[in-house]
């Protein structure tokens, strides 16, 4: 469902919402603890600072932290930078041209499944996720 770059963003900011209290956490800290190689975590978290997700410190006491409260970060704040899930969906079956005027297959029982997908991203907080 989702790309490992998006996975890997959502874990590395669950991550991040776990421990408010700890501060700037430093990438190589964050890959360790995921088990996420530590260059590319490196990009993704930069991915996310640059669009204000995650606030960036330098510095020997740097890191990264959460820009917003974890109940004002909604999912699809982190996945939208890595992956499309909204209603402009692509074809489940890679076809170019599939739309409700020109559907494909399986374009009548894959289309309800993308919308509660992408409202499901679309209306659940950070908070949300880790209170389950």
């Amino acid at each position: 469902m989702l790309s490992q770059t998006a996975e890997y963003a959502l874990r590395a900011v669950f991550y991040l919402a776990e421990r408010p209290e700890q501060g700037p956490v430093r990438v190589n800290d964050i890959a360790e603890a995921l088990d996420v190689p530590q260059n590319y975590l490196s990009k993704i978290l930069h991915v996310l600072a640059r669009s204000g997700v995650l606030s960036s410190l330098r510095g020997p006491h740097g890191g990264f932290d959460l820009a917003a409260a974890p109940g004002e970060l909604r999912l699809i704040d982190v996945v939208s930078h890595f992956d499309e899930l909204t209603l402009g969906r692509r074809c489940v079956l890679g076809r170019p041209r599939c739309s409700d005027a020109n559907p494909c297959g399986a374009h009548e029982r894959w289309k309800p499944v993308a919308v509660r997908i992408a409202a499901f991203f679309r209306d659940t907080t950070v908070a949300d996720a880790l209170a389950s």
